[in-house]
Order: C-alpha cells, then sequence, then structure tokens
C-alpha cells in the first residue's frame, strides 16, 4: 500500500470511477462543514469510533499519521466536541491529513488557520467527557457509508466520499 493518497477533487474522483466499471465511491449523504486549513484532502482511513469522549481521538493523534485521515464517528452528536485545537494542531505536527467527524468540532478560529483538513457535521463550544471509552480501527458506518481501515476517503467542498483500498 502507498504511504499517501494524492488529492483529487471528489468531482473527478466520481466521474473516473463511474465509467471504469470498479467499485463505485460511497458518497456520505451527511452535509459535513469545512473548518479545517484545507479545504481539500485525501487519505488512508484510520477509525475512532466513541460517543462524545475524544480520549481514543487524543490517543490516535500521537501516532505519526503518515497522510491518514482520522473518521470518527461520534454518533453524530452536537452536544460535545470531537475536535479542537489543540488537538488538531498535534495531528498536524504529527502528519495527518485530516478528519472526518461525524459529530462536531470546536475553536474553529484555530482549525481555520491549522495545516490540517477538518470536516465536521457542526461545531459547539463544550469539550468532551474524558473516561477512554470508544474503540480504534473497526468499521464505523454514517452518512449511508460503511467506512473501514485502509480505505481511501476524498473530501473537499462537493463532500466526503470512500473508495476501498487500490
Amino acid at each position: 500500500m502507498p504511504e499517501s493518497v494524492p488529492f483529487r477533487p471528489t468531482s473527478d474522483v466520481c466521474d473516473d470511477h463511474d465509467d471504469d466499471g470498479g467499485p463505485l465511491p460511497q458518497v456520505l449523504t451527511e452535509r459535513f462543514v469545512s473548518f479545517g486549513g484545507y479545504d481539500g484532502f485525501a487519505g488512508f482511513v484510520s477509525t475512532v469510533k466513541a460517543f462524545e469522549d475524544n480520549s481514543i481521538v487524543k490517543d490516535a493523534i500521537t501516532e505519526p499519521g503518515k497522510g491518514r485521515v482520522l473518521v470518527i464517528d461520534g454518533g453524530g452528536s452536537m452536544r460535545r466536541s470531537m475536535v479542537g485545537g489543540n488537538v488538531a494542531a498535534e495531528a498536524a505536527g504529527n502528519g495527518w491529513a485530516g478528519f472526518v467527524v461525524y459529530g462536531a468540532v470546536r475553536d474553529t478560529h484555530e482549525l481555520a488557520t491549522t495545516d490540517i483538513g477538518v470536516f465536521a457535521l457542526g461545531a459547539v463550544p463544550r469539550r468532551t467527557e474524558k473516561h477512554g471509552a470508544g474503540t480504534r480501527d473497526v468499521p464505523v458506518t454514517f452518512g449511508g457509508a460503511t467506512i473501514s481501515p485502509g480505505d481511501r476517503v476524498y473530501c473537499d467542498r462537493d463532500g466526503v466520499i470512500v473508495l476501498p483500498p487500490a
């Protein structure tokens, strides 16, 4: 498996795969908002599934990201944020390409100036609780798609799409 996935616009990826007879991209039906310093990014997927607790997220981003995207299934909660400015800055420093958060983020003014992509459902100022709850690198399902570790994800202002590994 190559180290990273080069960014391509989601519309181009869809067009290419719609015509080649291979697996069609899964297009997430939820409307994600771009909060990070990059409006377009791509990478191999690593996942976290946790509800209103970002302990596992914080553990994950301490690893070398190698251009990966951390896909966080926060259960769609808009009560507590799963990613904030400090988490995003550490992830960017460790080589992560971005986050896709099925839930909320905070510190949007900081996220916008950090060299990382951040797509989420919205923002809320409240931080998460810290109980160490959640699972890592398991398939997650939201927005009409099932996303597995090792899949490729492409994100831009047109949407979020997922393809199996090449």
